[in-house]
């Protein structure tokens, strides 16, 4: 159970955390407004896309900046504690370091399951959200810019069977120099073109215009020529081209059956959407590392007081990120194995955390 000296504690790391965020987020959205404000009056954005572009905007900053907002939230009001010698009456009470950091391993849980369960849910639709806003109204062409490779792209969807098309249109789900072809132990047996192809969502089915399907025979070839053909395919256009954001907009069960998808047609984006999904699970673990980290470092009363202990913490909270966004981009561009860059600066900075706290007993 709980003591008062639990809950007085618990009750000020949940507390901070919250003014934290409701002091600096706020300041995110007034900085994001002087930048982006001439863009949004010249292209004349409706007022409630503004306003659901500024909700999606707080839940995507928030959960970005969650280790820096929890770490500073830590370091200040153990800070205060120390200063007020509040932690030398409770170790002296006969309290061990490792019994007073019960508190903060409760609070580091609730944190964690909360960021996890926005991270699964939450997160995803928001962060389309804001990249949806900020690519339609924010930035010219920028939907087509975000893409990944979105020419001459040649996949195999099944087996036996390729695609292939030059480029894809977003907007109008059509896709331009479509080829489909089919093998049978390495001999080609048919192959379809068309000049485009195009999604029809009402009758899940496909537009082909200046069809033409070659069906190779032993001795001769037959040929079918429409100028207009529907049918139906198992793969979805859209898939072809996936836009580099596409990973942050699924939801945990979506994301899995994506990345799935994704391997099994050689997708060469693969790790950028792997590191998306590693990361669900790294970031909500970092909540205890970075709080243990927190509380080692401030518990202490030091001659520069709360002032000292702010810089170190802010030093570390910003050497945290740095690594995490390096090592995630080296993941995403190199030969670094997806899990071991997201989980190397948790690995690292857990080592740290053990460290100081084995100081800080002292």
């Amino acid at each position: 159970m709980l003591t008062i000296i639990d809950k007085y504690i618990l009750k000020r790391y949940l507390a901070t955390f919250l003014t934290m965020l409701l002091l600096f987020v706020p300041i995110g959205i007034v900085v994001d407004v002087s930048e982006k404000i001439n863009f949004m009056l010249e292209n004349k954005v409706p007022l409630l896309e503004i306003a659901f572009y500024y909700y999606n905007f707080t839940v995507y900053f928030a959960n970005s900046l969650f280790p820096i907002f929890l770490f500073l939230s830590v370091i200040w009001f153990t800070s205060k504690l120390a200063n007020d010698t509040e932690i030398i009456a409770i170790l002296s009470s006969g309290i061990s370091f490792t019994r007073f950091m019960r508190p903060y391993i409760i609070g580091a849980s609730i944190v964690s399951v909360f960021v996890l369960l926005m991270g699964f849910f939450v997160v995803p639709a928001a962060s389309e959200g804001f990249n949806n806003f900020r690519y339609t109204y924010l930035r010219t062409g920028g939907k087509e810019m975000m893409r990944g490779n979105n020419t001459d792209v040649y996949r195999q969807i099944t087996d036996n069977q390729f695609i292939y098309v030059n480029s894809f249109n977003t907007e109008t789900k059509t896709a331009f120099n479509f080829s489909l072809e089919e093998f049978n132990k390495e001999k080609l047996v048919s192959k379809i073109t068309a000049s485009r192809i195009k999604w029809n969502p009402k009758e899940k089915n496909y537009t082909m215009y200046d069809y033409t399907k070659r069906t190779v025979g032993d001795l001769n070839d037959k040929i079918e020529k429409l100028p207009e053909k529907k049918a139906k395919f198992n793969f979805d256009l859209e898939d072809l081209t996936p836009v580099i954001y596409i990973a942050e907009t699924l939801s945990l069960g979506k994301l899995n059956a994506f990345i799935k998808k994704e391997r099994e047609r050689g997708s060469s984006s693969i790790n950028v959407y792997l590191v998306v999904l590693y990361k669900k699970y790294s970031v909500p673990v970092s909540a205890f590392i970075l709080t243990i980290i927190a509380v080692a470092v401030s518990s202490m009363k030091r001659r520069g007081g709360m002032g000292t202990n702010l810089a170190i913490g802010i030093a570390l909270a910003f050497a945290f990120v740095f690594f995490d966004k390096i090592f995630g981009v080296l993941a995403e561009k190199s030969s670094i194995p997806p899990f071991l860059a997201v989980w190397l600066p948790n690995v690292a900075f857990g080592i740290l955390a053990i460290y100081l706290l084995r100081n800080a007993k002292r």
